[in-house]
């Protein structure tokens, strides 16, 4: 059995139906659980051959409204997300650094029925001077990189750039005898002689620019994803649509997104029309979580960088 059909099994054993009622039409559990699984995704981080590192501390923000609705059921919910991050990453053999917490915060800037989700990797409790890699749902143990043994600025090795200082000793026998002797007048200019110039410093290293993110589109319906690859799709019930969606009520060719940026989407003279974001229209702009109403069926646009 799936991780998202179990989740939403033990949404229905703990509260008998009141999430499914709190979020109506809204935003729905089942749509914050596949975020958080495309979080653990978009950012696995592979340590070694046998260790694969995932956030476990996730942030969900909501709409005002969506989370004045979701506050009385906000701690059972993130227990059940917890859980089900835990389920998906024992299946996708991931590990954390620490135990994984879900917590919802309410952010001004969205609209009903629109959401975001914050991660990171965040270390547990310290015990005997280590962070925490179990609690539950750890799938395995890890230890942070060891940065002081791959630059060499470790015990018993000098800091890199560092020239040692020596006080009275030579440290090489052709400075005046074996190590340890003290230092004597060498023969031609009564001391050591002269160091050679340093050669001329070469061009300066090109700054590092990281690569540019990759902005990947795609759309979800019925709980089925969609990669969105061309500049446009069509969406409608021919079987020559980019994306077909079989439902009556939607035209041959309803629709048709463009990825841009910026995305949008243009009603293509279908008989139903289009609803986006709650409002009947022609065209409009597209975000990431925007829900788009064909018929009787509803599209989720989804846009982000990896």
């Amino acid at each position: 059995m799936g991780v998202l059909k179990k989740f939403e099994q033990r949404l229905e054993g703990l509260v008998n139906g009141a999430f499914a009622k709190a979020f109506k039409s809204d935003v729905q559990p089942v749509e914050i659980a596949s975020a958080l699984k495309r979080e653990c995704d978009s950012n696995a981080t592979i340590w070694n051959r046998e260790r694969t590192m995932v956030p476990n501390d996730f942030v969900v923000e909501l709409g005002s409204h969506d989370y004045e609705r979701l506050s009385p059921y906000a701690q059972q919910l993130g227990a059940e997300l917890s859980t089900m991050v835990r389920d998906y990453a024992q299946q996708q053999r991931y590990s954390f650094i620490g135990p994984v917490e879900v917590h919802f915060e309410q952010a001004d800037d969205l609209d009903t029925g629109l959401y975001r989700v914050r991660s990171q990797a965040l270390a547990g409790s310290q015990s005997q001077g280590g962070p925490d890699f179990g609690g539950p749902g750890a799938v395995a143990s890890a230890q942070p990189p060891h940065y002081d043994q791959q630059y060499g600025s470790g015990p018993g090795q000098p800091p890199q750039g560092h020239t040692p200082q020596y006080q009275g000793h030579s440290p090489h026998p052709q400075a005046g005898g074996m190590p340890g002797a003290p230092i004597g007048p060498g023969p031609a200019a009564g001391g050591l002689p002269p160091r050679p110039p340093a050669p001329p410093p070469g061009p300066a290293p090109a700054p590092y620019r990281p690569p540019a993110p990759v902005l990947r589109t795609w759309v979800e319906i019925n709980g089925m994803r969609h990669e969105l690859t061309a500049a446009a799709a069509k969406l409608g019930r021919s079987t020559d649509a980019d994306i077909r969606v079989d439902d009556p009520s939607v035209s041959r060719h309803h629709a048709e997104i463009r990825v841009g940026p910026p995305a949008s989407i243009a009603d293509l003279g279908s008989t139903n029309g289009i609803v986006v974001d709650g409002q009947h229209c022609t065209r409009a702009g597209l975000r990431d979580g925007s829900r788009i109403v064909l018929g009787s069926t509803t599209v989720v646009f989804r846009q982000s960088e990896g």
